[in-house]
Parts: structure tokens; sequence; C-alpha cells
């Protein structure tokens, strides 16, 4: 096993984001020098001036290079999670790679990089296709790397547990897509920034499934949270294509993308679960019951953080 020395420049990729931020927090607390790669230079800033700020400037490579150079591991979280107008999956992929190779050129030791649990290049969803051809042109690059694999996030400023629990405070009937049998194994994000930290300390080649401890069936998260918060609701099984039109008329209401039609179809394919052992420790229904008084009072919006790139993500 190597190990790296005890302080290098680390790069972190949207540090002023959701697991950026974690990773970021915990390298500062080992005292590590990091600077920040991102395209939102003036979101609020919980760093000061312990982050150098730099952009991504995909469409520079050079200058990628020139602001790598000296960086011994980059964290990589950067990825767009549904296609929109003014960013997709396709733009995200070639400037990953882009800055793949810049750190190559940059002569970064080593990538830790967020990818997806059951990625495949034959897959017919975007998503995860996109994913296996980040990690393929990863492992082309040579660069010594550590691939983490998670399903769900929760914590603080997340997304999905939080908008289940808005719904449950909101609607009497809750619409589950088809059977409500695939499964999730949802990680706290600090449990991700944990491992991820852990292994920019190491140079061996994994892959790592960062799942959490707990395995729920989708019908069987939705039932915990509402029971946690105290909101038991009537759970009606839906076909996808009617239960997308109806995601898609609240998503007008709230103006967000709350689920895609691709996202239904990974959820039902079950590729948010592995036969891995847990990476994470927190028990989501342990983290449930510790914020069952704020979780889900106010809507959280993933268009929102990605139009408005000035308000912290705690705020959206």
């Amino acid at each position: 096993m190597t190990i790296m020395p005890d302080q290098q420049t680390q790069a972190v990729t949207g540090a002023f984001g959701y697991s950026g931020q974690y990773i970021t927090h915990r390298l500062l607390d080992q005292g590590q020098q990091v600077i920040t790669l991102t395209n939102s230079p003036n979101r609020v800033n919980p760093f000061g001036d312990a982050v150098e700020i730099h952009p991504f400037d995909f469409d520079q490579p050079h200058k990628l290079v020139e602001t790598l150079r000296g960086v011994a591991v980059l964290y990589n979280t950067y990825w767009i999670r549904f296609n929109h107008k003014h960013f997709t999956q396709a733009d995200a992929v070639r400037n990953t790679i882009t800055m793949f190779n810049a750190a190559n050129e940059a002569g970064v030791e080593r990538i830790v990089h967020v990818s997806i649990t059951n990625p495949s290049e034959d897959s017919h969803l975007e998503y995860f296709r996109g994913k296996a051809k980040l990690e393929s042109a990863l492992k082309e690059t040579g660069i010594s790397h550590a691939i983490l694999r998670p399903t769900v996030l929760f914590g603080k400023e997340d997304i999905l547990i939080n908008n289940i629990a808005w719904m449950l405070r909101h609607l009497p009937i809750i619409g589950v897509f088809g059977d409500g049998k695939y499964r999730l194994q949802p990680i706290h994000v600090d449990d991700l920034a944990k491992l991820a930290v852990e292994q920019g300390e190491l140079r061996e080649n994994v892959t790592i499934d960062a799942i959490g401890p707990e395995t729920f069936t989708y019908l069987e998260l939705v039932q915990e949270i509402g029971r946690i918060i105290g909101r038991k609701r009537l759970m009606v099984p839906v076909p996808p294509t009617l239960g997308y039109f109806a995601s898609k008329m609240l998503g007008l209401l709230v103006k967000d993308v709350i689920i895609t039609r691709a996202e239904i179809d990974g959820l039902m394919a079950d590729l948010l679960y592995v036969e891995s052992p847990p990476a994470g420790e927190t028990k989501l229904t342990e983290w449930i019951s510790k914020h069952s008084e704020t979780l889900g009072r106010k809507y959280t919006s993933e268009l929102k953080r990605r139009v408005d790139r000035k308000r912290s993500y705690e705020s959206n």
C-alpha cells in the first residue's frame, strides 16, 4: 500500500456545491492546501481564503493544465443530473475527459472520481452510459485512481430525500412507480467524503461501491420517511408513464425537474442496488429521525442550483 506525503495540494471540483463541499471540509481539517475548479466562482463561499478558486476552463485546456500543475490529488464530483437547454450529460462527459487529459499532462498523481452504481457503456440510459465512458477514460490515462460508485446521497443539502419528505407533507396520496420493489442503498454525503479523502491518500487503483448500511425498496423508503416525520400517506402504484406525467405537472408548479423518465427507468431496473458490503456507517433512518422537524419543510430545487450560481446549496 502506497501512501502519499502528509501535505500536498489537493484539487476539488465544486467545493461550494454538495459532495465537493464535504470533501473540502475534510481536507482542510487535515491541514491540506486546497484549490477548487468550479463553474460557480460567485456562489457563497464557506471557506473564505482557505480555498483558491479557479474556473474549469474546459474550452481552454492549456489553462486547465496550468491550474492542475502541482496538484497531487484531484477529487472529481463534476456531473450533470439531467439534460437541459443550458447543460447536457454529453457536455459533462466531454468536459470531464478534457479534465482527465489535462490532469495527466499536468502530472496529477491520483484522481478520486465519483461515478454511479452499475455503469455500463451498453446501457440505453445516457446517465449510466456516460458514467461508464468516464470510468474507461480515466483508466486509459494511466493515472492512479479510485472510482467511487454511490447510489443516492443524503445530507443537509440533499434533494431526493428532502423532496420526498416535502411531498409527504403536502400531498394526501403518493404515487409509486410500478410495484416499488426496486432497491436503493443511500449513503450519507460525509461518509462518501470520508471515503474519498481516505482513497486520496492511497495509490492503488480501486473501484468501490459507495453504499450505505441500509437497503430499502423504494416503497419502503417512502413509507419509512413518512413514518418518521409523522406523515403516513396512502401509497398508490402507478404506471411509470403516468407517474412521470404527474411528476412533470408537479415540476411545473415548483419550477423544477423532479425526476426524469431515465431516472425512473434506472430505479425500476434496480440499478441503484449492488451486492456489496456497505462503505458508509450513517443510517438514513437515524439521520431522518434527527432531522424530522426540518426535513421537507421547504422544497429543494435542482434547477435553481444550476441556474442561480450565487446562492449557497443550503439556501436553495
